[in-house]
């Protein structure tokens, strides 16, 4: 069954806020994309539905542009404090329900938080933590955050354990890990409980919290 496309608003279309339009349209969803550059919205005005010269701060203009009708819409400029913190209140105002917004200081996202915003986003801070954690450990090859402490994280197979199978893993025992696959090139396979035989560049895809993750990685 294809998914239901929703209509988003992009506020600030720098390289954050373009990126995220361009992905949304990628998608088959409809992407209004405002900015006061006119550089920048003729730039991105054939990849998206709609790219307008609209000043955030203005909830009249953010009316006539459109952005009541938006699901959901993402204020992605940090730079410009004013203009974001008004940019929440005007989404509030012509009906958004659902407001994400890119922050850049703590007092900025305290703000944020304040006026309604459902989720605040630190881009370079999130990535930054991204790639140190992916660079401490070299046998980490990504991860994904669940919530609540818990990740996904996506392990490469070291020599030492080429020719184990799964269940002599001390994850579950030891770490209190719970192996969520193992993929081989683009093949999914192995789960918990059934016999998978490692191989190198094997991705072992491993659930846990951070800390126990940490001591597993740390002991192969």
């Amino acid at each position: 069954m294809a998914e239901k496309s929703r209509t988003f608003g992009v506020i600030g279309l720098g390289n954050f806020g373009s990126t995220v339009a361009k992905e949304l349209t990628r998608f088959g969803n409809d992407v209004i994309g405002i900015d006061t550059d006119k550089d920048r919205v003729s730039a991105h005005a054939d990849e998206l539905a709609q790219a307008m010269i609209v000043d955030a701060r203005d909830d009249k203009a953010m009316k006539e542009a459109g952005m009541g009708d938006c699901d959901v819409a993402l204020i992605a400029m940090g730079s410009d404090l004013e203009a974001s913190i008004l940019a929440a209140i005007n989404l509030k105002l012509v009906g958004v329900e659902t407001v994400w917004a890119k922050a850049r200081t703590k007092t900025h996202h305290r703000i944020l938080s304040r006026l309604g915003v459902d989720r605040i986003i630190h881009p370079e801070v999130e990535v930054g933590q991204h790639v140190a954690q992916v660079l401490h450990n070299p046998l980490i090859r990504d991860y994904i955050s669940l919530g609540n402490g818990f990740y996904v994280v996506n392990f490469r197979i070291p020599e030492s354990l080429e020719g184990k199978t799964l269940e002599e893993l001390p994850h579950r025992e030891d770490y209190d890990l719970r192996c969520v696959g193992v993929m081989r090139g683009t093949e999914f396979l192995g789960m918990d409980g059934q016999g998978c035989t490692f191989q190198s560049d094997d991705l072992l895809l491993l659930l846990g919290k951070r800390a126990d993750l940490r001591r597993f990685a740390s002991s192969l």
